[in-house]
């Protein structure tokens, strides 16, 4: 295949999400499978990822050396022009290669006429470089101003590793094999890897590397999932044959990371959406856990905000609230979080997290256990939305995490919640809170 097809389809990715609001996931999977050539496959991600994190830079060139840039009715243009700087920088590919393939997509995306125009710019952006703006920058600027308000400290550094590459973590799934075997066949197959310190499944990668080319994933002998993702488990740490509920479980890495752990817990797994559901199981079947392997394992479509519509009344002994919310704490894996997220839809997910708490709360056994986590970093969704929960709910008490979770709130209180930002630890953004329901 010639290199003009992925630079056609990551454009026509790009267009999706940066001018009609599509999500990035949604796209490439969509757009994947139409090439054949896994070589093709990573080229289309890594342009994508990597035009969507300097979107800045792209357009502050476009705006500098075009007496007018392309609009919304040029999208495609615009969309195949930072695919095309992206490939200069920061991506390094070998300019003539890069140069010649997008002008040629130019073409396949019915922009012949234009093709001149392409040659020019990114020969243009070949000698000078692209400017380089401040990374936050990026962020939109309601969004930017509450960051710094929340973290004033910390906002620069969170803007500019929100703007670098994700690492890549793996979990070993520990009914397979143990963590030091799988990193013995990692090394046989020279990659290299490093045990985390803290996190008994975990190992990191200094480098991204393609799911095929990890030995046994196919098999569910491992599972990329970030560290503060797997820390999860250790915060719930539900005793042997605990009745456990997964309140919002897609993609199910979470649910499953706990069923690889305990074989006799009795896990419940929910999601309202019933495709979402699907990835819960297709995760587990991979795996070799849940349905039909577990007796106590099971998935179902409903709504955790709503248990009377589906809820028995026999009350769970651990729960997970994995909140659906803004994701400001990936934006590294996720860079179209900046480009279509609204001050509206805080306010949205705030108020659902806190209906999803309540509700949750209902089905907890007294002396019962129930884990909070969103991968945000804003205090709205996190040390605050603990704090409110805490002053309405006369039962509940919030357990003290150990600094291994992440950092505690300004207040300095580690009761109300621990939090990492992106790139503590290598880790994505993420917050976690343990609230125990009063026995008595």
């Amino acid at each position: 295949m010639s290199g003009e097809a992925p630079r056609v389809a990551a454009a026509r990715v790009l267009d999706a999400v940066l001018h009609h609001g599509r999500s990035l996931k949604a796209e490439l999977a969509r757009a994947l499978p139409a090439l054949p050539d896994p070589r093709d496959r990573a080229l289309v991600e890594a342009i994508c990822f990597a035009a969507l994190r300097q979107t800045a830079r792209a357009d502050a060139a476009l705006a500098a050396w075009m007496p007018r840039p392309p609009g919304r009715r040029d999208g495609d243009l615009r969309a195949l022009l930072h695919a095309g700087f992206a490939q200069l920088d920061p991506l390094g590919l070998p300019p003539h290669a890069a140069v010649a393939e997008t002008v040629d997509a130019a073409r396949g995306i019915g922009r012949a006429h234009q093709a001149k125009l392409v040659n020019a710019l990114l020969r243009r952006a070949q000698r000078e470089g692209l400017p380089t703006p401040a990374a936050a920058d990026a962020w939109p600027g309601w969004l930017r101003e509450r960051v710094r308000a929340d973290w004033p400290d910390d906002a620069d550094a969170i803007f500019e590793a929100s703007a670098r590459p994700a690492g890549t973590w793996l979990r070993v799934n520990r009914r397979r094999s143990g963590r030091d075997d799988y990193l013995a066949r990692l090394q046989a197959a020279g990659i290299e890897a490093t045990p985390d310190p803290v996190l008994a499944d975990a190992l990191r990668l200094p480098a991204s590397i393609a799911v095929g080319a990890l030995p046994g994933f196919a098999d569910g002998d491992v599972s990329v999932q970030d560290g503060a993702a797997q820390a999860v488990a250790d915060a719930l740490d539900p005793p042997a044959g605990a009745r456990v509920l997964d309140a919002c479980a897609a993609p199910g890495g979470k649910s499953a990371h706990l069923l690889e752990r305990d074989r006799t817990l009795r896990l419940l797994a929910l999601d309202v959406d019933p495709l979402r559901l699907a990835r819960v199981r297709d995760t587990w079947r991979r795996l070799g856990v849940g349905e039909g392997v577990d007796p106590g394992a099971a998935a179902r479509v409903a709504d955790a905000a709503d248990p009377a519509a589906w809820w028995d009344g026999d009350p769970f002994d651990a729960i997970l609230v994995d909140a659906p919310c803004s994701a400001t704490g990936i934006v590294r894996r996720q860079p179209d979080v900046l480009l279509h997220r609204r001050a509206a839809d805080v306010e949205a997910l705030v108020a659902l997290q806190a209906r999803l708490l309540d509700a949750a709360w209902t089905m907890l056994r007294p002396g019962g256990v129930l884990v909070y986590a969103t991968c945000s970093i804003l205090r709205a969704e996190n040390h605050a939305q603990v704090e409110a929960f805490l002053a309405r709910t006369a039962d509940a008490v919030a357990e003290p995490l150990p600094g291994c979770f992440g950092r505690a709130p300004a207040s300095g209180d580690a009761r109300h919640g621990r939090q990492r930002l992106p790139g503590d630890g290598g880790m994505d953004g993420f917050f976690l809170a343990r609230l125990a329901k009063r026995a008595d």
